[in-house]
Protein backbone atom coordinates (compact mmCIF):
# COMPACT_ATOMS: atom_id res chain seq x y z
CA UNK A 1 0.00 0.00 0.00
CA UNK A 2 0.92 3.55 -0.82
CA UNK A 3 2.63 5.49 2.24
CA UNK A 4 1.20 9.17 2.36
CA UNK A 5 3.54 12.13 2.84
CA UNK A 6 3.20 13.62 6.47
CA UNK A 7 2.01 17.23 6.62
CA UNK A 8 4.27 19.88 6.64
CA UNK A 9 6.86 17.35 3.95
CA UNK A 10 7.95 19.18 0.71
CA UNK A 11 7.48 16.78 -2.50
CA UNK A 12 11.13 16.47 -4.09
CA UNK A 13 11.32 18.54 -7.35
CA UNK A 14 13.58 16.85 -9.41
CA UNK A 15 12.34 15.61 -12.89
CA UNK A 16 12.66 12.04 -15.11
CA UNK A 17 12.40 10.68 -18.46
CA UNK A 18 9.56 8.97 -19.98
CA UNK A 19 9.81 5.36 -19.56
CA UNK A 20 9.21 3.48 -22.90
CA UNK A 21 8.08 -0.37 -22.49
CA UNK A 22 9.47 -3.62 -23.46
CA UNK A 23 12.63 -5.34 -22.61
CA UNK A 24 15.05 -8.31 -23.83
CA UNK A 25 15.09 -11.61 -23.82
CA UNK A 26 17.64 -12.74 -21.19
CA UNK A 27 19.28 -11.82 -17.58
CA UNK A 28 20.05 -8.04 -18.59
CA UNK A 29 23.71 -7.17 -17.75
CA UNK A 30 25.10 -3.49 -17.43
CA UNK A 31 26.72 -2.07 -20.55
CA UNK A 32 28.84 0.87 -21.42
CA UNK A 33 26.77 3.79 -22.26
CA UNK A 34 27.52 4.80 -26.06
CA UNK A 35 28.22 8.09 -27.25
CA UNK A 36 26.57 9.93 -29.55
CA UNK A 37 27.28 9.32 -33.03
CA UNK A 38 29.31 12.37 -34.71
CA UNK A 39 30.41 13.87 -31.21
CA UNK A 40 33.60 14.81 -32.00
CA UNK A 41 34.10 17.23 -29.35
CA UNK A 42 34.04 15.72 -25.58
CA UNK A 43 32.26 17.26 -22.79
CA UNK A 44 33.12 17.92 -19.14
CA UNK A 45 31.69 18.80 -16.26
CA UNK A 46 32.28 19.41 -12.74
CA UNK A 47 30.63 17.73 -10.34
CA UNK A 48 30.71 16.46 -6.29
CA UNK A 49 32.72 13.81 -7.35
CA UNK A 50 34.93 15.81 -9.81
CA UNK A 51 35.39 16.14 -13.60
CA UNK A 52 32.94 13.66 -15.62
CA UNK A 53 33.06 13.48 -19.02
CA UNK A 54 29.52 13.84 -20.56
CA UNK A 55 30.18 11.81 -24.01
CA UNK A 56 31.27 8.66 -21.69
CA UNK A 57 28.81 9.04 -18.39
CA UNK A 58 28.70 6.35 -16.06
CA UNK A 59 26.22 6.30 -13.09
CA UNK A 60 28.01 5.65 -9.60
CA UNK A 61 27.47 2.26 -8.34
CA UNK A 62 24.63 0.95 -6.39
CA UNK A 63 27.26 -0.17 -4.02
CA UNK A 64 27.90 3.65 -3.15
CA UNK A 65 24.61 4.55 -2.18
CA UNK A 66 24.66 6.87 1.27
CA UNK A 67 23.63 5.79 4.51
CA UNK A 68 20.75 6.67 6.23
CA UNK A 69 17.19 7.77 5.10
CA UNK A 70 18.23 8.75 1.66
CA UNK A 71 20.01 5.86 0.73
CA UNK A 72 17.00 4.12 2.04
CA UNK A 73 15.22 5.66 -1.04
CA UNK A 74 17.53 5.32 -3.12
CA UNK A 75 17.50 1.53 -2.66
CA UNK A 76 13.79 1.31 -2.51
CA UNK A 77 13.31 3.52 -5.94
CA UNK A 78 15.88 0.87 -7.22
CA UNK A 79 13.46 -2.24 -6.38
CA UNK A 80 10.51 -0.66 -7.78
CA UNK A 81 12.23 -0.32 -11.14
CA UNK A 82 12.84 -3.63 -11.04
CA UNK A 83 9.47 -5.48 -9.87
CA UNK A 84 7.04 -2.18 -10.70
CA UNK A 85 3.86 -4.60 -10.85
CA UNK A 86 4.57 -6.91 -8.09
CA UNK A 87 5.47 -4.40 -5.77
CA UNK A 88 2.62 -2.13 -6.83
CA UNK A 89 -0.17 -4.00 -7.80
CA UNK A 90 -2.40 -1.51 -7.34
CA UNK A 91 -1.00 1.26 -9.24
CA UNK A 92 -0.21 -1.38 -12.62
CA UNK A 93 -2.57 -3.21 -15.02
CA UNK A 94 0.24 -5.91 -16.76
CA UNK A 95 3.06 -8.00 -15.37
CA UNK A 96 5.64 -5.47 -16.68
CA UNK A 97 8.40 -3.56 -15.20
CA UNK A 98 10.39 -0.35 -15.61
CA UNK A 99 13.36 -2.30 -16.46
CA UNK A 100 11.16 -4.38 -18.81
CA UNK A 101 11.97 -1.51 -20.96
CA UNK A 102 15.02 0.70 -19.56
CA UNK A 103 17.44 -2.49 -18.41
CA UNK A 104 18.89 -3.22 -15.45
CA UNK A 105 16.79 0.04 -13.84
CA UNK A 106 17.73 1.89 -16.70
CA UNK A 107 21.83 1.29 -16.31
CA UNK A 108 22.10 -0.75 -18.91
CA UNK A 109 22.15 0.62 -22.36
CA UNK A 110 19.12 -0.70 -24.01
CA UNK A 111 17.03 2.77 -22.92
CA UNK A 112 19.00 4.16 -20.25
CA UNK A 113 17.92 6.61 -17.56
CA UNK A 114 21.21 7.88 -16.49
CA UNK A 115 21.27 12.10 -16.08
CA UNK A 116 17.94 11.79 -16.74
CA UNK A 117 16.74 14.31 -14.07
CA UNK A 118 18.77 16.58 -15.62
CA UNK A 119 16.96 17.13 -18.80
CA UNK A 120 13.46 17.83 -17.02
CA UNK A 121 11.52 19.60 -16.33
CA UNK A 122 10.43 19.56 -20.45
CA UNK A 123 7.97 20.27 -22.80
CA UNK A 124 6.63 17.22 -24.21
CA UNK A 125 4.48 17.21 -27.97
CA UNK A 126 2.68 14.59 -26.56
CA UNK A 127 1.51 15.77 -23.28
CA UNK A 128 1.26 19.46 -24.84
CA UNK A 129 2.67 20.96 -21.91
CA UNK A 130 5.70 21.18 -19.82
CA UNK A 131 6.37 17.95 -17.72
CA UNK A 132 8.20 17.38 -14.32
CA UNK A 133 9.20 13.98 -13.07
CA UNK A 134 6.55 13.11 -11.49
CA UNK A 135 4.35 13.71 -14.54
CA UNK A 136 6.35 11.37 -16.59
CA UNK A 137 7.10 8.93 -14.30
CA UNK A 138 2.54 8.90 -13.75
CA UNK A 139 2.57 9.07 -17.70
CA UNK A 140 4.18 5.23 -17.64
CA UNK A 141 2.67 4.25 -15.26
CA UNK A 142 -0.44 4.79 -17.17
CA UNK A 143 0.82 4.25 -20.39
CA UNK A 144 3.48 1.32 -20.63
CA UNK A 145 2.14 -0.05 -16.95
CA UNK A 146 -1.31 0.16 -18.35
CA UNK A 147 -2.17 1.46 -14.85
CA UNK A 148 -2.75 4.59 -12.89
CA UNK A 149 -0.59 7.36 -11.26
CA UNK A 150 1.00 7.20 -8.29
CA UNK A 151 -0.23 9.92 -5.71
CA UNK A 152 2.52 12.64 -5.91
CA UNK A 153 3.46 12.89 -2.44
CA UNK A 154 3.80 8.94 -1.59
CA UNK A 155 6.79 7.56 -0.55
CA UNK A 156 6.98 5.48 -3.77
CA UNK A 157 7.42 8.63 -5.89
CA UNK A 158 10.17 10.39 -3.92
CA UNK A 159 11.68 6.98 -3.84
CA UNK A 160 11.83 6.20 -7.44
CA UNK A 161 12.60 10.39 -7.79
CA UNK A 162 15.34 9.88 -5.47
CA UNK A 163 16.77 6.82 -7.52
CA UNK A 164 16.86 8.59 -10.96
CA UNK A 165 18.24 11.66 -8.75
CA UNK A 166 21.22 9.12 -7.87
CA UNK A 167 22.36 8.14 -11.17
CA UNK A 168 22.51 11.58 -12.47
CA UNK A 169 24.60 12.60 -10.62
CA UNK A 170 27.41 15.35 -11.45
CA UNK A 171 25.28 15.65 -15.08
CA UNK A 172 24.63 19.34 -14.80
CA UNK A 173 21.10 20.08 -14.35
CA UNK A 174 19.52 22.04 -17.26
CA UNK A 175 21.08 19.95 -20.44
CA UNK A 176 19.11 19.57 -23.41
CA UNK A 177 20.62 16.41 -24.77
CA UNK A 178 22.54 13.77 -22.99
CA UNK A 179 25.28 13.19 -25.70
CA UNK A 180 26.15 9.76 -24.44
CA UNK A 181 22.72 8.16 -25.08
CA UNK A 182 21.89 6.26 -28.05
CA UNK A 183 18.24 6.73 -29.21
CA UNK A 184 15.80 4.27 -30.04
CA UNK A 185 14.02 5.64 -32.78
CA UNK A 186 14.15 4.48 -36.76
CA UNK A 187 13.97 8.04 -38.43
CA UNK A 188 12.93 5.76 -41.73
CA UNK A 189 10.86 2.58 -41.74
CA UNK A 190 10.69 1.14 -44.49
CA UNK A 191 7.22 -0.43 -45.43
CA UNK A 192 6.82 -3.36 -42.55
CA UNK A 193 6.41 -7.79 -43.83
CA UNK A 194 4.07 -9.04 -41.40
CA UNK A 195 4.42 -12.72 -42.83
CA UNK A 196 8.69 -12.17 -42.55
CA UNK A 197 7.84 -10.60 -38.85
CA UNK A 198 6.05 -13.51 -38.02
CA UNK A 199 8.77 -15.80 -39.09
CA UNK A 200 11.53 -13.79 -37.52
CA UNK A 201 9.92 -13.86 -34.35
CA UNK A 202 9.23 -17.68 -34.44
CA UNK A 203 13.07 -17.84 -35.06
CA UNK A 204 14.72 -15.53 -32.21
CA UNK A 205 11.73 -14.48 -30.23
CA UNK A 206 9.33 -16.92 -28.68
CA UNK A 207 12.02 -18.46 -27.04
CA UNK A 208 11.63 -15.64 -24.17
CA UNK A 209 9.00 -13.58 -25.45
CA UNK A 210 6.39 -16.95 -25.41
CA UNK A 211 5.10 -17.67 -28.59
CA UNK A 212 1.74 -16.43 -27.78
CA UNK A 213 3.55 -13.20 -26.79
CA UNK A 214 2.66 -13.85 -23.07
CA UNK A 215 6.34 -13.81 -22.27
CA UNK A 216 8.46 -15.31 -19.88
CA UNK A 217 9.24 -12.73 -16.79
CA UNK A 218 9.25 -9.01 -16.66
CA UNK A 219 12.47 -8.67 -16.80
CA UNK A 220 13.68 -11.38 -18.95
CA UNK A 221 11.57 -11.58 -21.24
CA UNK A 222 8.19 -9.60 -20.85
CA UNK A 223 4.83 -9.65 -22.75
CA UNK A 224 4.94 -8.22 -26.36
CA UNK A 225 1.11 -8.15 -26.40
CA UNK A 226 -2.04 -8.78 -24.99
CA UNK A 227 -3.77 -7.91 -21.36
CA UNK A 228 -0.07 -7.86 -19.31
CA UNK A 229 1.87 -5.81 -21.93
CA UNK A 230 2.11 -1.65 -22.65
CA UNK A 231 -1.01 -0.52 -23.73
CA UNK A 232 -2.11 1.37 -26.98
CA UNK A 233 -0.86 4.59 -25.64
CA UNK A 234 2.93 3.95 -25.11
CA UNK A 235 5.76 5.15 -26.93
CA UNK A 236 6.54 1.72 -28.01
CA UNK A 237 3.46 0.96 -29.79
CA UNK A 238 5.00 3.46 -32.34
CA UNK A 239 6.50 1.61 -35.11
CA UNK A 240 9.33 3.54 -35.73
CA UNK A 241 10.07 3.12 -31.50
CA UNK A 242 9.47 -0.13 -31.60
CA UNK A 243 11.67 -0.71 -34.64
CA UNK A 244 14.87 1.24 -33.24
CA UNK A 245 14.51 -0.73 -30.02
CA UNK A 246 14.25 -3.95 -31.64
CA UNK A 247 17.45 -3.23 -33.93
CA UNK A 248 19.44 -1.68 -31.46
CA UNK A 249 19.11 -4.19 -28.33
CA UNK A 250 17.51 -7.45 -29.81
CA UNK A 251 18.10 -10.33 -28.86
CA UNK A 252 20.46 -9.04 -25.99
CA UNK A 253 21.95 -12.98 -26.64
CA UNK A 254 22.31 -14.52 -30.06
CA UNK A 255 19.37 -16.51 -30.66
CA UNK A 256 18.24 -18.06 -34.33
CA UNK A 257 21.32 -17.46 -35.59
CA UNK A 258 20.45 -13.41 -34.90
CA UNK A 259 23.34 -11.37 -32.96
CA UNK A 260 22.29 -8.25 -30.89
CA UNK A 261 22.39 -5.40 -33.69
CA UNK A 262 22.63 -7.56 -36.72
CA UNK A 263 19.13 -6.76 -37.75
CA UNK A 264 18.57 -5.13 -40.95
CA UNK A 265 15.94 -1.81 -41.15
CA UNK A 266 13.92 -3.74 -42.90
CA UNK A 267 13.57 -7.07 -40.52
CA UNK A 268 13.52 -4.70 -37.69
CA UNK A 269 10.31 -2.75 -39.01
CA UNK A 270 9.40 -6.46 -39.81
CA UNK A 271 9.07 -7.46 -36.80
CA UNK A 272 8.00 -4.37 -34.97
CA UNK A 273 4.70 -4.55 -36.96
CA UNK A 274 4.24 -7.88 -36.48
CA UNK A 275 4.20 -7.51 -32.43
CA UNK A 276 2.31 -4.01 -32.89
CA UNK A 277 -0.50 -5.78 -34.92
CA UNK A 278 -1.65 -8.08 -32.11
CA UNK A 279 -4.34 -6.74 -29.78
CA UNK A 280 -2.91 -5.05 -26.56
CA UNK A 281 -4.94 -3.21 -23.97
CA UNK A 282 -6.55 0.47 -25.08
CA UNK A 283 -5.57 4.04 -23.40
CA UNK A 284 -8.60 5.91 -22.25
CA UNK A 285 -7.49 9.37 -23.10
CA UNK A 286 -5.42 8.71 -26.05
CA UNK A 287 -7.46 11.19 -28.35
CA UNK A 288 -5.69 13.78 -26.02
CA UNK A 289 -2.39 13.19 -26.96
CA UNK A 290 -0.86 16.25 -29.25
CA UNK A 291 -3.52 19.06 -28.35
CA UNK A 292 -0.83 21.27 -30.15
CA UNK A 293 -1.21 19.42 -33.01
CA UNK A 294 2.08 17.76 -34.80
CA UNK A 295 1.02 13.98 -34.52
CA UNK A 296 3.60 11.65 -35.36
CA UNK A 297 2.43 9.42 -38.57
CA UNK A 298 2.97 6.24 -36.91
CA UNK A 299 0.73 6.93 -34.25
CA UNK A 300 -1.93 4.26 -33.41
CA UNK A 301 -4.54 5.97 -33.22
CA UNK A 302 -6.65 9.39 -33.75
CA UNK A 303 -6.18 12.83 -31.60
CA UNK A 304 -8.64 15.40 -31.56
CA UNK A 305 -6.39 18.08 -32.53
CA UNK A 306 -6.14 16.42 -36.06
CA UNK A 307 -10.02 16.23 -36.03
CA UNK A 308 -10.08 19.61 -35.65
CA UNK A 309 -8.25 20.40 -38.57
CA UNK A 310 -9.94 18.11 -40.93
Amino acid sequence: MIKKEKTGWKKLSVLVVAMLVFAGCATQQTAQPTSTAGEAKDKTASGATGAISLDTYTPPSMDKVPEGPLGESIKYGHKLMNETSTALPEYTGNKLSCSSCHGNAGMDATSPLTGVTAVYPQYIPRSGKVVTIEDRINGCFQRSMNGKPLPYNSDEMRAMVAYLSYISTDVPVGIKERPWIEKNDMKSVPQPNLANGEALFQKSCLQCHAADGSGTGPNSGPALWGDNSFNIGAGMARVSKAAGYIQRNMPLGEMGGIKQGSLTDQEAADLAAYILSKPRPDFAKKAQDWPAGGVPKDVPYEVDSAKKKQ
